[in-house]
């Protein structure tokens, strides 16, 4: 039977969880997908995320940098769900920056502008995943190198060139590929 502490603790630590995942699911749950490309997986291990935060709760002063250990667990999850022989189907219909809608605009415009995003994700998805986690952390996300350091353990050159190349190769990308998203 649970005592008058007991409760206290774990109305605490419920609440601790409920903030952050108002603070970090939406964009885990993009950098999920940005991985599976499936926007239900991404969920899904946002939610694996979670408990794995609840279950080590009491250990979390211990790390350095939350930011950087939650994206890291998401981001392994990510890596070995793409792994797993279960995982076999790659779903390219949701843009992962579709969510991104813009204010004020005329229908129009925000059509425009809506198929530009779509357009530019479809770029960005289709990255090699080095570079589509460094262009992702850095632009979306707003990682300085610093911080997609600690969150990728590599090297701040490492971070750097990919995000060039990963830059060329989308520059490339649209290029190629006309206004409508088909290859020219």
């Amino acid at each position: 039977m649970r005592n008058v502490k007991d409760e206290e603790h774990f109305e605490a630590r419920d609440a601790w969880l409920e903030a952050i995942m108002d603070e970090y699911g939406e964009r885990l749950t993009k950098l999920a997908y940005n991985y599976v490309k499936d926007w239900k997986q991404a969920e899904d291990i946002v939610q694996d995320v979670f408990i794995t935060c609840y279950k080590n709760q009491e250990k979390i002063d211990e790390i350095k940098s939350f930011k950087a250990w939650i994206y890291r667990l998401v981001i392994n999850k990510s890596k070995d769900v793409l792994k797993s022989s279960s995982f076999k189907k790659v779903v390219m219909n949701s843009s992962l920056f579709s969510l991104f809608t813009s204010r004020d605009l005329l229908p129009e415009m925000s059509l425009l502008k809506r198929s530009e995003e779509e357009f530019l994700s479809r770029c960005v998805l289709s990255l090699p995943v080095k570079y589509r986690e460094v262009i992702t952390l850095y632009y979306y996300e707003e990682c300085s190198i610093e911080e997609i350091k600690g969150i990728l353990g590599l090297n701040q050159n490492t971070i750097k060139t990919r995000l060039n190349r990963g830059r060329a190769n989308l520059k490339n990308m649209m290029e190629r590929w006309g206004d409508d998203g088909e290859q020219a």
